[in-house]
């Protein structure tokens, strides 16, 4: 009598390299700090090179650059995603508000080491940033756009109305005033950030902008 086949374990996919040496890049800045972390130490971790980390990751930088976009890739498809739903304009704006909110804040109280490198990169104004900041700016003008188009706006000035919105909400969703505020509870913030957004709208829905 034959025996039976015994079908082997999967093998577990190996992690890419570059992902491997983020990895290791955001557990040394975790525990040592932007300043102690280097180039050196990461590669001594990974079992290669500082040569070799050169290959995927120009300068110190780009690292911590694309550590940022690794958490930041996912909001920006979430907020995608609310532009993109059949709501009203207004319900619209305010969950994409929330979410931005939300986002950072989960991240500032969670990764408080990983939320301080964007946070960083926004006081000087770096590429993640800009590209950051862009994409959430595109996404609100195209929400806007809608709004203007259809039942609920008067006829706006987009570009007024796009800065009426981030000045209204930058306590709420501005990352380094945000961290002034990690004393205040989540649910009283989010009260507050309720009643601006619903005083923004109803400037919005009047034209008087």
């Amino acid at each position: 009598m034959k025996k039976p086949l015994r079908l082997r374990d999967p093998q577990p996919a190996e992690t890419p390299t570059d992902v491997r040496i983020l990895d290791i890049a955001a557990d040394h800045i975790r525990r040592h700090g932007i300043e102690r972390t280097t180039i050196l130490s990461i590669a001594a971790e990974a079992g290669m090179s500082h040569a070799n980390i050169y290959r995927y990751y120009p300068s110190k930088t780009a690292l911590i650059e694309e550590i940022s976009a690794q958490w930041l890739k996912p909001l920006e498809a979430a907020l995608h995603v609310i532009g993109d739903a059949p709501d009203p304009a207004f319900d619209k704006l305010e969950r994409l508000v929330f979410a931005l909110h939300r986002a950072y804040r989960d991240k500032i109280e969670t990764d408080p080491a990983i939320f301080a490198l964007f946070s960083a990169a926004s006081a000087q104004g770096a590429a993640i940033a800009r590209r950051h900041y862009g994409r959430r700016d595109s996404e609100m003008r195209r929400i806007l756009d809608e709004g203007a188009s259809g039942p609920g706006f008067d006829p706006i000035d987009p570009k007024r109305a796009l800065a009426l919105i981030l000045d209204a909400a930058y306590r709420f969703i501005d990352p380094i005033a945000m961290k002034l505020d990690l004393e205040v509870q989540r649910a009283v913030l989010e009260q507050r950030m309720g009643r601006v957004t619903k005083t923004v709208f109803r400037a919005l829905s009047t034209g008087r902008i």
